[in-house]
């Protein structure tokens, strides 16, 4: 967009010479004419002025007619080519026949450079005072020294006569015929860059920071110090220009017809362009930039930022009068600020007529308007009625109130538009809501941020009103009230609000579901209201369920999932919500709810017990409800699941399940075994061999966990059935005689005998108790006295909780019979020693302990006896057993008893032998080596000397300490003795 940045005036007229070099030296003008004279031109209000005033006036070009001040004749001896101000140091640089300088203001001559003489061009770094000179095929470097003279640094040859030349850091850019070279100016080294084209000659401008600007024909190239290409981009002029100066923010060029201004920001739009022809010469001064035409000098003063910027906005180049704002100098920051924000606005306006939409949302972010001035043009998303919109400054045209219409209502209110146009209305409100989502992210964390920190204080504003309270009751009325009060009035959590009701609709308008979900499941500030009433009519139900969770209306969430589930279930549901809606969503959700609201989680869970119960009884587990909660809930409304949950509870670990629920778990199992009792007794069908599924979980429960009352258990058990459960029962009670008798006699299975035996055996093993091992004599009293067992049995089922004293029966005591063999057997029992085998039982017992087993009282189980001593003889002690046995007991039936049973006692026997013997040879070795020890011989001779005191022992009365080494006279160490006995007596005393 074409604007008046500079403003062209003529400062001089009608010079008397053609002018071939002009600089500026504060207000006035420098010029060299091509009769080699130097005229200086002052602004004919300086001679008005006082010289006091003169001398306080500024050093810039003015806005006015240049009058001549002063001529000096024959300055140079031929016209001058180019000039330049030395600005730090006061000097004067001109380049005429050859280099020279003149000190400002006087204009007397410093020092002419000969060995410049016939240079065409130069470059001067003012920084570092360097010059560089081009001359023929040659370039020559010079130092100013002192500020009087130059030194020669370097010179080198070049390939042909440098046109064009500038500095670039340490580094020097020459344009030699068609070409561009940078050369180092140390080493003198040559680098090509590119052609410099076939219209123009080459051009170097060098820029503001650093950087060059090469001429190829009408195109500017900009480059780095070491000549490689930027992504700047390229500057396109209309037509090759002669030269280019820079004067931020602006570039002009000099081209035949005219003068043309371009900006230095991509994409170089064309700025102005000025009509003056024959403009040789084009030069930057301290405000301004100089250009020479003939006998006069006209001046591009610049426009004042402010109006550039307002023709600017004026005609819509907001981005240039945005550039522009930066440029503006620090002291007008609130300008500045205003200026931005304004432009921002209406730009952003502008953008959004346009469907940039996001754009324009960028400008408006840049503008830190109000959120609700941005949410103003957007009348389809719905915000909390205390909150008031600020009107937009514009007016949208028309087609911008499309936009404004909700996808839900532009059915209506459109008048019947065909479908090409609906398409349109539907893309230009999907993507301005897109525009608005992420204009609403990223002013989403400041505000987030700004309304948890409110909450932080309020939390600490509170915790000090309730210190104050505490500590004077009488203000506690006032205190209440301010505090009502600063909840009231939040501005950070208001805006936050407003935000982010406004992302969730617009999230859910753009088909972004998801991100809305991840939006709920995040610290948001949604108005619940509004927020309902949108997700309800568009049907939204897993938005709608997080948003009840995130407020924690978790009890209408629930309410909510079972009616779906339910819905789902009934058969005029489609197949989609059936797929969508099952009981594992309930489950789901109260997960998170077992550790702060128990209750609530037993309360829903009812529905969906009986379709996913394994579920159910997982999320009890997983979510750590206390199990007496769980029974007992389940205990009234699920009373199926109640075994099914103790189960699993017992199933991870006997000690996660207390000792109540342990016995409420084999109760039911009990229960359901009576049941099927009752219904096979009364069917005749009972069999005590049979096991129902139940049966075994309690036969396995009763065994594997001790938290039951025995005792009761076995008063719910009918006596002439379910002998299996009384025998664990009792054994649970140590009632083991009994136990084994039903084993033997009722169940007839000998195995679970010996295998009930093996078992308690093992334990008191474990226990490191031998109280129980004679469990095997009591198993075998049972085989050979069966009805002396059976009648303590039938006594002892009429009261069956008897002392678990009892439980320690008396092995039968009867009288040895057959002597001889009974002293051989006991003598082979005492050689086995008890260390050997921990299964030999309480032997201390006399010969009449036992009870003398007589021939009445039915069948012997003589079989089964000798079995039992076969198959555990290492358990139990032969020299009982043996009296046990009836005397009609062949010996050749003990074989396998007593074989195995020798052969350990002898065994046994010769290891104990070996043993000693090996003591007997070590206690031989440790007394030949106390009698070594005992024999050791002290040499002493008249260089021996005592330890204590230090003379010679000689004839005295010595000890020798056990070391054998250390000599002391006898007398030496009974004092020693003694002083130690005296000290330990005063510590003593001290202590």
């Amino acid at each position: 967009m074409v604007h008046c940045a500079y403003e062209s005036v003529e400062l001089v007229k009608a010079c008397p010479a053609r002018i071939e070099a002009v600089v500026s030296y504060g207000p006035k003008l420098l010029l060299g004419c091509s009769d080699g004279s130097l005229r200086i031109y002052s602004p004919s209000s300086i001679f008005d002025e006082s010289p006091s005033a003169a001398g306080a006036s500024d050093s810039e070009i003015r806005r006015e007619t240049y009058a001549a001040e002063r001529t000096m004749s024959g300055f140079w001896k031929r016209a001058p080519l180019a000039m330049e101000v030395c600005r730090s140091r006061d000097l004067l640089l001109s380049l005429s026949e050859w280099v020279a300088l003149h000190r400002l203001p006087n204009l007397e001559t410093v020092v002419a450079v000969g060995k410049t003489k016939g240079a065409n061009v130069y470059s001067w770094d003012d920084r570092r005072g360097f010059l560089c000179v081009g001359r023929q095929k040659r370039v020559g470097i010079y130092r100013l020294d002192g500020g009087r003279e130059f030194v020669e640094v370097k010179e080198f040859s070049v390939p042909d006569v440098v046109k064009s030349m500038s500095w670039c850091g340490e580094n020097i850019c020459l344009g030699i015929k068609r070409e561009y070279m940078i050369m180092n100016s140390t080493t003198g080294v040559l680098s090509e860059v590119f052609p410099s084209g076939r219209i123009a000659p080459p051009l170097v401008v060098p820029l503001p920071s650093g950087n060059l600007l090469l001429g190829k024909d009408n195109i500017g190239v900009f480059v780095d110090q070491n000549g490689k290409l930027l992504q700047d981009g390229r500057i396109c002029w209309s037509e090759a220009p002669a030269s280019v100066v820079i004067d931020k923010p602006y570039a002009l060029a000099r081209l035949p017809r005219h003068i043309e201004i371009r900006s230095l920001r991509a994409p170089y739009p064309l700025v102005q362009t000025v009509a003056l022809r024959d403009v040789h010469l084009l030069l930057h001064s301290s405000n301004c930039v100089i250009a020479a035409r003939g006998n006069s000098v006209h001046g591009f003063l610049p426009v004042s930022l402010g109006a550039q910027i307002v023709q600017l906005t004026a005609s819509g180049d907001f981005e240039e009068a945005l550039a522009l704002c930066k440029l503006l100098p620090p002291e007008d920051s609130t300008l500045r600020a205003a200026k931005e924000g304004s432009i921002h606005i209406r730009y952003g306006h502008q953008l959004f007529e346009n469907g940039s939409y996001e754009e324009s949302m960028e400008q408006f972010l840049a503008a830190q308007v109000d959120l609700t001035y941005v949410l103003s043009l957007y009348p389809s998303i719905l915000l909390p009625k205390a909150v008031n919109l600020a009107e937009p400054e514009m007016d949208l045209p028309d087609g911008s109130q499309l936009l404004r219409v909700s996808s839900d209502a532009s059915d209506e209110q459109l008048q019947e538009p065909d479908d090409k146009s609906m398409l349109e209305v539907k893309k230009m409100n999907h993507n301005a809501l897109m525009a608005l989502v992420k204009y609403l992210q990223k002013k989403r964390y400041g505000i987030i941020e700004r309304a948890a920190a409110e909450v932080t204080e309020e939390v600490v504003s509170d915790a000090v009103q309730d210190s104050i309270m505490s500590s004077d009751p009488y203000k506690s009325k006032s205190t209440s009230k301010k505090r009502g009060h600063t909840h009231v009035c939040s501005i950070a959590r208001e805006t936050a609000t407003i935000l982010d009701t406004a992302l969730l609709q617009a999230l859910f308008l753009t088909g972004q579901s998801s991100v809305a979900v991840e939006l709920l499941k995040g610290p948001n500030y949604c108005d619940l209201k509004i927020s309902e009433e949108f997700l309800k009519e568009r049907n939204q139900i897993t938005l709608l369920l997080e948003l009840y969770k995130c407020n924690e209306m978790h009890r209408e969430a629930l309410k909510l999932l079972n009616q779906l589930v339910d819905e789902s279930k009934s058969e005029h549901t489609n197949s989609e919500l059936t797929q969508k809606f099952r009981p594992e969503m309930i489950i789901d959700y109260l997960k998170p709810l077992c550790r702060t609201d128990p209750m609530l989680v037993l309360e829903f869970s009812t529905n969906v017990l009986e379709s996913c119960p394994t579920e159910t009884i997982d999320l009890y587990l997983s979510g750590n409800v206390p199990a007496d909660l769980v029974n007992s809930y389940l205990k009234k409304h699920a009373p199926k699941l109640q075994s099914t949950y103790l189960e699993l509870m017992l199933s991870m670990s006997v000690n996660e399940i207390n000792m109540h629920l342990q016995n409420e778990l084999v109760q039911i199992y009990l229960s359901e075994v009576l049941d099927w009792y009752k219904d096979l007794s009364q069917q005749q069908q009972w069999d005590e061999k049979s096991y129902s599924a139940t049966r075994k979980k309690l036969l396995s429960a009763l065994d594997g966990i001790s938290g039951y009352n025995a005792e009761s258990l076995l008063k719910r058990l009918p006596t002439d059935a379910l002998y299996e459960e009384r025998a664990v029962l009792l054994g649970k009670m140590n009632q083991h005689q009994l136990a084994l008798s039903l084993y033997v006699h009722k169940l007839q299975l000998p195995e679970l005998a010996l295998a009930y035996c093996d078992r308690v055996y093992e334990a008191a093993l474990h226990q490191a108790s031998r109280s129980l091992s004679n469990i095997y004599l009591t198993l075998l009293q049972i085989y050979l006295n069966p009805q002396k067992i059976t009648k303590e049995f039938e006594q002892r089922t009429i009261n069956p909780v008897l002392s678990q004293n009892a439980a320690n029966q008396k092995v039968g005591s009867a009288k040895p019979r057959g002597g001889r063999m009974s002293r051989k057997v006991a003598e082979i029992e005492g050689a086995d020693d008890i260390r050997i085998s921990p299964s030999s039982t309480d032997s201390g017992r006399s010969d009449g302990d036992g009870d003398e087993i007589n021939g009445e009282g039915g069948p012997i189980m003589s079989n089964e006896a000798l079995d039992l001593l076969s198959q555990r003889w290492d358990r139990i002690n032969g020299a009982q057993a043996l009296r046990l046995l009836p005397r009609e007991t062949k010996l050749q039936n003990l074989l396998p008893f007593l074989e195995p049973l020798l052969k350990k006692s002898s065994e046994g026997y010769r290891n104990y032998s070996v043993i000693k013997n090996l003591r007997f040879a070590e206690n031989l070795q440790v007394r030949e080596d106390l009698h070594k020890h005992r024999r050791t011989v002290v040499k002493i001779d008249g260089d021996s000397t005592c330890s204590l005191c230090h003379k010679r022992i000689g004839s005295s009365v010595f000890a020798v300490y056990p070391n054998g080494k250390t000599l002391v006279h006898f007398v030496c160490f009974r004092d020693s003795q003694n002083i130690k006995a005296v000290r330990g007596t005063q510590l003593k005393k001290q202590f």
